[in-house]
């Protein structure tokens, strides 16, 4: 397992630095849009809403099927091992993309996850930094990208990865060549271990999914807010609560990070 130490992305810091200055030609681009482009959350609704249904299909005929049968085979010790697995490998990326983004104090605190868990935790199996209160802060590459004011652009829905923006679209091939699996060999067991986190992520979400079905409401719109929703206050939140931690006051979702510009309002 070639590159495979919990901490081996660190060392790729300053190439995934090259990457956010990149980034400025995308606002650079998004400048030649007009009002009425920038207003519009969703241009590309009817292509969305073609590519849930296919993904929703792909879903109920496999990996739902699979899931639960994980669910039901799997005792639930070993899977909350496996969730707490991933989990501990998906808290290096995030320690990298805190720093990038000048947060200290969250990088600082998804390391220590990492070598509590990696050290004590048997490889992370056992998530013991939760226990002693060390906060998890979940970042990508394109919290990243929005933490330096990339705006998030029209919404997405991308084939069988869901839903998603024109900036975390972007950021994805940044996010996959830096996932500490990215380096397993050989390739059967890089793919065996993605698979695995799928069907780990997919059992996590079966109840949700089922109530999500048998509500009576329209499932993309719902879908699409909730994700923009998201991954606005994913954005903001952590900003906000780093500025207003030290001034005593509590944290406002709707402002823009501190050291980047006013979020705009169809940027999640």
């Amino acid at each position: 397992m070639q590159g495979f130490g919990p901490f081996g992305p660190f060392g790729r810091v300053a190439r995934a630095t090259v990457a956010v200055f990149l980034a400025g030609a995308v606002l650079a681009l998004s400048g030649c849009a007009t009002p009425e482009q920038r207003v519009s959350r969703d241009p590309f609704e009817p292509f969305n809403r073609g590519v849930m249904e296919f993904n929703e299909g792909v879903d109920r005929a496999l990996l739902k099927p699979v899931a639960t049968a994980y669910r039901q085979a799997v005792p639930g010790l070993v899977r909350t091992g496996v969730s707490n697995f991933f989990g501990n490998i998906g808290d290096v990326w995030s320690a990298v993309n805190s720093l990038l983004q000048l947060k200290i104090g969250n990088a600082f605190e998804s390391a220590m996850r990492v070598h509590v868990n990696t050290f004590f935790g048997m490889g992370g199996l056992f998530d013991l930094a939760s226990e002693f209160n060390i906060e998890r802060h979940k970042e990508d590459f394109g919290q990243t990208l929005g933490r330096w004011g990339v705006p998030a652009g029209p919404f997405l829905m991308l084939p069988l990865l869901g839903p998603s923006t024109v900036r975390d679209t972007l950021a994805m091939p940044v996010d996959r060549r830096f996932d500490p699996f990215h380096d397993v060999n050989p390739d059967s067991s890089r793919n065996a271990f993605y698979a695995l986190r799928l069907i780990d992520k997919r059992a996590n979400l079966l109840m949700v999914g089922d109530v999500l079905e048998n509500a009576a409401l329209d499932r993309y719109t719902f879908t699409r807010d909730a994700y923009l929703q998201r991954r606005r206050a994913e954005i903001t939140s952590d900003g906000e609560r780093d500025r207003d931690r030290d001034a005593g006051q509590t944290p406002k979702l709707d402002e823009a990070p501190a050291g980047s510009p006013r979020a705009a309002p169809a940027r999640p």
